[in-house]
């Protein structure tokens, strides 16, 4: 069974910076595409950045200004995402997902690309 768990989540003030992780479990990572997305109260839930499986293709949301990077450790089975100058507008639940579908190059950037996710890590950022 696949279980991710995210961590790192947090209260921060404007202009910091976090680091989450995701720990998966129950699968071999390097066969898994994987990304984080983030929600707020009754909004969609929308991706934030996506990894191939080899970690050599990576997509950003615009609104993201090269401000986070996404990385992965097959070895250890987890996934991060540093969060650099954050902003207010960065408050959400971020959530880490992962699909077996794609080839080593290839990534998702939809909720539908993903079967698998973690219950969530809630980022706060002060103004």
């Amino acid at each position: 069974q696949v279980q991710l768990v995210e961590s790192g989540g947090g209260l921060v003030q404007d202009g910091g910076s976090l680091k989450l992780s995701c720990a998966a479990s129950g699968l071999t990572l390097s066969n898994y595409a994987m990304a984080w997305f983030r929600q707020t109260p009754g909004k969609e839930r929308e991706c934030v950045a996506a990894i191939s499986r080899n970690g050599g293709i990576t997509y950003y949301a615009d609104f993201l200004k090269g401000r986070f990077a996404i990385s992965r450790d097959n070895a250890k089975n987890t996934l991060y995402l540093q969060m650099n100058n954050l902003k207010p507008e960065d408050t959400a639940v971020y959530y880490c997902a992962a699909d077996q579908r794609y080839s080593v190059a290839g990534i998702g950037r939809d909720v539908a690309a993903y079967d698998n996710w973690g219950q969530g890590t809630q980022v706060t950022v002060s103004s």
